[in-house]
């Protein structure tokens, strides 16, 4: 089996423990928290530790902190050339210490507290320095993965950037659809369907063909009478962008 070793107790570190602890190929010999009441898992408070210097050896260490920390977490751990990577979507493989081999186990997803997932389905993003220490990465990430993908600093920052547009930016604009069905005494329940069907569409056409509404159609009336219709000014102001970027979209400026 393949010895790993988490550091962090956040939702990322939350989520690997939970899908590792399923894998028959991985066996998590410890977990860094600095906290043991942090890990909300079933796993063994005996695999706790945190002292640096209570690691134990493993196969591969994955440090799933915030950005910020990876260069303090990575330099604070009391070995060298072993494998080591971090599980950011926007930081580069160059963010961790130097002193042990770098790699990057990008889970591709959105992870909230208390809200199981299929790992199965994630796809997982990969890179590291060496090719033997991709082929092991490899491994560990189709025990619980299906869908692996050899992906370099600048690509996995891209990715971050086009996830934040249709995750981020996308339940954001749910809360100003569900705040205007609020402000008109509707519920948001009866747009729910629409949503799912937006979604699913994704599944067999382009985003590009995909794409209705009075801003595809130029249906300048409509358009109109949207914008006169919101008195919020953040709410018109991000219709009136959207629409103008979406009538945009393809033309050369």
């Amino acid at each position: 089996m393949i010895k790993i070793t988490i550091i962090g107790s956040g939702n990322v570190a939350q989520h690997l423990i939970d899908a590792f602890a399923k894998s028959n190929a991985i066996e998590i010999i410890q977990v860094f928290s600095r906290s043991q009441k942090q890990i909300i898992s079933n796993l063994d408070s005996s695999k706790i530790t945190n002292d640096w210097n209570n690691l134990k050896y493993a196969d591969l260490y994955i440090i799933a902190v915030s950005d910020d920390a990876i260069g303090t977490v990575s330099s604070q751990l009391p070995f060298e050339n072993r494998l080591v990577v971090h599980t950011s979507g926007s930081a580069p493989l160059t963010s961790l210490d130097g002193k042990n081999r770098k790699g990057v186990f990008y889970p591709l997803q959105t992870f909230t507290k208390g809200k199981a997932v299929n790992f199965k389905t994630i796809p997982l993003c990969l890179e590291t320095q060496f090719e033997n220490d991709y082929t092991l990465l490899e491994k560990v990430a189709s025990s619980i993965s299906d869908n692996i993908y050899p992906i370099d600093s600048h690509q996995r920052k891209a990715l971050h950037v086009a996830a934040v547009f249709v995750n981020n930016f996308t339940n954001y604009l749910y809360q100003l659809g569900n705040d205007i069905c609020l402000e008109n005494h509707v519920s948001f329940d009866i747009l729910k369907p629409l949503i799912l069907e937006t979604a699913e569409k994704l599944l067999t056409l382009s985003p590009k063909d995909a794409q209705t509404g009075p801003a595809k159609r130029n249906d300048v009336s409509t358009i109109e009478a949207h914008e006169s219709f919101l008195s919020d000014e953040n709410q018109s102001t991000i219709y009136k962008i959207l629409t103008q970027s979406i009538q945009n979209h393809g033309k050369k400026l």
